[in-house]
């Protein structure tokens, strides 16, 4: 049977823009899908669906593409706008405020938040969303994962992050899948551009305890915040509404064990995960 391409909508979206260029160029190079997965260490399926928006790249593909066909960096370009398509439209104004801002600090009350996840902590959580697919579960691990490529640049964001004591005692996957998460933490907890600490049950309860929160400080110095409960998220950019949410969090961070205290719970925690 003669293969036949399925048809492309190049204008509906950056992914779809970015599969559609990756067949306009292996077209023009003259290469089978089954020769271009050789070149870039994939596969045909897999390149397939790329071009036809079904798939997101892998974050390692957009250079290897390059690479291929001498474009400089156009598809690492394109794939930096096309990974904005995985999220839902009411997060990608955050997520733009979040790839620009030099000071991150966040509160997570029941799961790390997304920065500090390792992949598979992530994987878990997501899967437990029983309205995603496994395909949907991939792209969204992907997008989480390219989150926190800011981290190792050369002018990566300050990152302040407070827990909640019961981040670590709920064990999300494996034993092991704790174990990694918790040491990958544990690394992070003290650092030139991350601090991490623990609000302990000892503290009582507080004004934070229902949900997860995000405050950006920006270039030009003016800070967003973003207040998370279990479906649904709101961006506060009115100085006022961001002002009321900072001083929470101060309190909170007031409250919370030292960065040293912090560190000896995490390792404690570990303990209970060691394979």
């Amino acid at each position: 049977m003669t293969f036949r391409p399925q048809p492309l909508s190049p204008f509906a979206s950056t992914r779809h823009y970015f599969g559609s260029e990756l067949r306009r160029h292996r077209e023009r190079a003259n290469l089978s899908l089954v020769q271009l997965a050789d070149i870039v260490n994939s596969s045909k399926s897999t390149l397939a669906r790329i071009e036809t928006a079904e798939l997101m790249p892998p974050p390692d593909m957009p250079s290897c593409l390059d690479i291929a066909f001498g474009t400089d960096q156009y598809f690492t370009g394109l794939y930096e706008l096309a990974k904005q398509d995985i999220h839902p439209d009411k997060y990608k104004r955050y997520m733009n405020f979040e790839a620009r801002a030099e000071v991150i600090e966040q509160y997570g009350a029941q799961a790390l938040p997304g920065l500090f996840q390792t992949e598979q902590y992530a994987r878990e959580l997501l899967r437990r969303q029983e309205h995603l697919t496994a395909e949907m579960v991939d792209e969204r691990v992907t997008a989480r994962m390219s989150r926190q490529e800011r981290q190792q640049s050369s002018n990566p964001p300050f990152r302040w992050a407070i827990i909640d004591e019961s981040v670590l005692r709920r064990q999300v996957g494996s034993r092991s899948c704790m174990h990694q998460q918790l040491a990958s933490l544990l690394e992070q907890v003290d650092t030139p551009n991350s601090k991490v600490q623990v609000m302990p049950f000892s503290a009582g309860p507080h004004s934070l305890l229902g949900g997860a929160l995000t405050l950006l400080t920006l270039p030009d110095g003016t800070s967003v915040a973003y207040e998370e409960s279990i479906e649904a998220g709101h961006l506060y950019e009115d100085p006022d509404a961001v002002k009321k949410w900072r001083r929470q969090y101060d309190v909170l961070r007031a409250n919370s064990h030292s960065l040293a205290e912090s560190a000896a719970m995490i390792r404690t925690a570990m303990e209970d995960y060691r394979p």
